[in-house]
């Protein structure tokens, strides 16, 4: 918004030749992140407040960690906070007549809605049980289909780059000009679909610890805002893209700026929610981050190196699955709990011990999957 108001005026009035700086993503980046952290830094002990004096607290399973018992009735749902302070920075500093923000910022917001159903309902009941799964799904199917089939039906607003590679797949490793994976239509619009969900939903199973969702939050976006940067980059006529022979898709650097956010929102956010947690951020903020993640990843076409980079929610969702399954088949558990850090919780790590060396895994993953642009 403030892109589209006040970038023109530097035609029309000379002393506002200055104003040229929004025209650069960069810059747009940095205000967007510390607009978000500025806003969660400023918003966050009147909110804390709030949910507290209205008793909106955390519910937590009776048959989860026995260290989990006193944090039953710490306030949760920041994650409401968390998509103020995106989304209002994204709306203010990126052009919001880019597709690919627009559709990102949707599933967010989209996403957010799902979540606050679902907490709102586990409090209203006082129990974990909330919107029932398949419920969710639904929404989730629903609103990131409708996002992603924008983005391949809308064909005038949609850039020709994108257009032309749009159902083709990025091997990690492997050079994206010399080896194409082209998918029909009727198979990527579904794929693309299920990147998105899973992700929203691997984010969700990881929020189970104090700080240990939001940091390989953070991670992932600044990863995605610098394959998004470099994806749109051109620089004195030579172009990024083409010279690490990744996507290029000019359109897509305006995510940086989305991504910006996200961190400067999850930096202000981790302040609270850091160990001993003073706010949890709930179903309404790990389903539109994840969602947003997933976005990223279609974007930016990177939804194979996806599971590389989100390696921690990957796997916090195979445990859940192999528990399940193995529990099914067999009656026999393989680990002491899911998802997998509540399995490290009952073999006696501190809470602390687990979240940052989940936090040091992510950011080992974020720069072997940096590395993958040049290891081609």
């Amino acid at each position: 918004m403030i892109y589209e108001l006040f970038y023109p005026l530097k035609f029309h009035y000379g002393w506002l030749r200055w104003l040229n700086v929004l025209r650069y993503i960069p810059f747009r980046t940095i205000m967007a992140t510390i607009t978000a952290m500025l806003l969660t830094f400023v918003l966050a002990p009147w909110f804390i407040r709030e949910l507290r004096r209205k008793q909106i607290g955390q519910v937590v399973r009776a048959e989860g960690p026995e260290t989990h018992k006193i944090k039953a009735g710490t306030p949760t749902m920041g994650g409401a906070l968390i998509l103020l302070s995106l989304l209002l920075p994204t709306v203010l500093w990126a052009d919001l007549r880019n597709p690919f923000v627009l559709a990102t910022t949707a599933v967010t917001a989209g996403y957010g809605v799902i979540g606050y159903l679902d907490d709102y309902l586990k409090i209203k009941r006082k129990s974990t049980g909330g919107l029932a799964g398949r419920y969710k799904l639904i929404g989730q199917v629903l609103i990131g289909g409708a996002a992603i089939a924008y983005t391949f039906v809308i064909t005038d607003k949609i850039p020709s780059d994108w257009a032309a590679i749009k159902t083709r797949l990025s091997i990690p490793f492997v050079a994206f000009s010399k080896y194409p994976l082209d998918l029909p239509l009727w198979f990527y619009v579904p794929f693309a679909v299920f990147v998105v969900v899973a992700t929203s939903n691997a984010v969700n199973l990881t929020d189970g610890l104090d700080g240990l969702a939001i940091g390989p939050v953070m991670i992932n976006a600044g990863t995605y805002l610098i394959l998004a940067y470099i994806a749109g980059a051109t620089i004195a006529n030579f172009s990024l893209a083409t010279y690490l022979d990744i996507p290029k898709i000019a359109s897509a650097g305006e995510l940086s700026v989305y991504c910006g956010a996200v961190i400067g929102a999850g930096i202000g956010f981790l302040w609270y929610n850091t160990y001993p947690a003073q706010l949890f951020m709930g179903d309404v903020g790990a389903l539109a981050l994840g969602g947003g993640l997933g976005m990223l990843a279609v974007f930016t076409k990177n939804e194979i190196l996806s599971v590389l980079l989100g390696g921690i929610f990957f796997v916090e969702t195979l445990s859940v699955i192999t528990q399940v399954t193995s529990y099914k088949l067999t009656g026999k558990r393989v680990f002491l709990m899911a998802p997998i850090h509540h399995h490290y919780e009952k073999k006696g790590w501190a809470e602390p011990k687990i979240i940052v060396r989940f936090w040091i895994i992510s950011i080992l993953l974020a720069l072997v999957s940096l590395a993958s642009m040049k290891l081609r």
